[in-house]
C-alpha cells in the first residue's frame, strides 16, 4: 500500500525546510515584499509561498509543463480583492510564457503557460494563490492528453459521499478500460483525473465525458446531477464532465487554493483516499510534497477506444 505522508502542522518557514536565509531572492527571482502577509490565519507570506513553489515544483511541473495556465492572483493576499487570469497582460514576470490562441469570437488571445520552477516562483512574486490547467499541451491545444471529472457536492453532502461517488467514478473508468487517479481539490470536492494519449480532439473527449458522467446519473439521479443549474444539485454531487472542452482549466496538483486555512490541492491514491476525511486537509505549512508516492503511475498509456466511442455513439474527431 503507498502511503502519502501528512505532516504535523508547524511553521510555514520551518515545514519549507527551516528557512534560515532571509534572503528575497528565491530561485533566482527577486521577491518585492516579501513579508507581506498572503494567509493571515497561518502567517503565511510571500516569501513562505516562493519557497514551497519551488520546494513542490519537481512534483508539480510533471502535471503543469508546458500546459496553459488560468491564475488566481490575490497580490495583496487572500482576505483583499482577488481576481482571475488568463490572458497575458503588461508587466507579467518574463518566466511566464505566452502562446497565441485563437479563441472561439474570433480573434487572436494571448495566453500563459510555465515551464520550470523560475516560473512558479515568478507566479508567487505577482501573488498568484491559484494555478488551474488546460487539459492539453502547448504543443498540440487542439488533442487534450487528460480527462477530468470535478466531484463538486451541495453543501449538504458529506465528505464520504464525495469519496464513495470517486470510487464509483473510478470503476465507470476502469470498466472502459482507463485508470485513474484522485485530486482533493483543496475545496469541497475530489477530481478524478485520467491521462490520455493524444489521439482525439476536444469535442470527442468532452462527449466521452458527458456520456460517462450522465450514464452515472441515469443509474443513480438521486445522487448525481451533470447540468450547471444549481437548483438542482441540491442534496446532490454534480458531476462536472465541463473542464473537458477547450478553453476550460482545473485546479492543477499541489496548487495552493485562495481559501481559509491555506488549502493545497493534492493528489492521493485509492488506498490511501478512504483515510481522508476531508478535500482540505493538506494545508501550506503543515504537508511536504516531497514526501508524496501518490500517482506514481500516472504517465502509463491509454486512451480512448475507438470500439468504446462506436458503442457510445461517439463520433470520433
Amino acid at each position: 500500500m503507498k502511503q502519502v505522508r501528512r505532516v504535523a502542522p508547524k511553521a510555514v518557514e520551518e515545514a519549507a525546510g527551516q528557512v534560515k536565509n532571509k534572503s528575497s531572492v528565491i530561485a533566482g527571482i527577486s521577491l518585492s515584499h516579501p513579508e507581506r502577509i498572503l494567509f493571515k490565519e497561518q502567517g503565511v507570506t510571500k516569501r513562505d509561498l516562493a519557497v514551497y513553489m519551488e520546494q513542490a515544483s519537481g512534483h508539480m511541473l510533471p502535471y503543469l509543463k508546458d500546459r496553459l495556465v488560468s491564475l488566481v492572483r490575490c497580490p495583496q493576499g487572500r482576505a483583499k480583492q482577488c481576481f482571475f487570469q488568463r490572458h497575458g497582460s503588461a508587466g507579467m514576470p518574463q518566466q511566464f510564457h505566452r502562446l497565441d490562441v485563437h479563441q472561439k469570437k474570433g480573434g487572436e488571445g494571448e495566453y500563459l503557460y510555465i515551464r520550470d520552477t523560475a516560473g512558479l516562483v515568478a507566479a508567487a512574486q505577482i501573488g498568484v494563490l491559484e494555478l488551474h490547467i488546460w487539459g492539453s499541451r502547448v504543443d498540440d491545444i487542439e488533442r487534450p492528453n487528460r480527462l477530468v471529472f470535478d466531484l463538486d457536492p451541495d453543501p449538504t453532502v458529506g465528505f464520504e459521499k464525495v469519496r464513495e461517488a470517486a470510487v464509483h467514478m473510478h470503476d465507470v473508468l476502469e470498466a472502459h478500460g482507463l485508470a485513474s487517479f484522485p485530486l482533493l481539490t483543496g475545496g469541497k470536492g475530489i477530481h478524478v483525473v485520467c491521462p490520455l494519449v493524444r489521439r482525439y480532439r476536444w469535442p470527442t473527449v468532452k462527449a466521452f465525458a458527458k456520456a460517462l458522467a450522465e450514464h452515472m446519473v441515469e443509474d443513480d439521479p438521486g445522487r448525481y446531477v451533470a447540468t450547471m443549474s444549481k437548483a438542482k444539485r441540491k442534496g446532490r454531487i454534480f458531476i462536472d464532465y465541463f473542464r473537458n472542452e477547450r478553453g476550460a482549466s482545473a485546479i492543477a496538483p499541489f496548487s495552493p487554493r485562495a481559501r481559509k486555512g491555506a488549502p493545497l490541492a493534492w493528489p492521493v491514491d485509492w488506498d490511501e483516499l478512504g483515510s481522508i476525511d476531508a478535500a482540505d486537509v493538506f494545508r501550506l505549512g503543515g504537508s511536504d510534497p516531497q514526501a508524496v508516492s501518490a500517482w506514481e503511475s500516472y504517465g502509463s498509456r491509454q486512451g480512448l477506444k475507438a470500439a468504446t466511442l462506436r458503442a457510445l455513439d461517439i463520433e470520433a474527431d
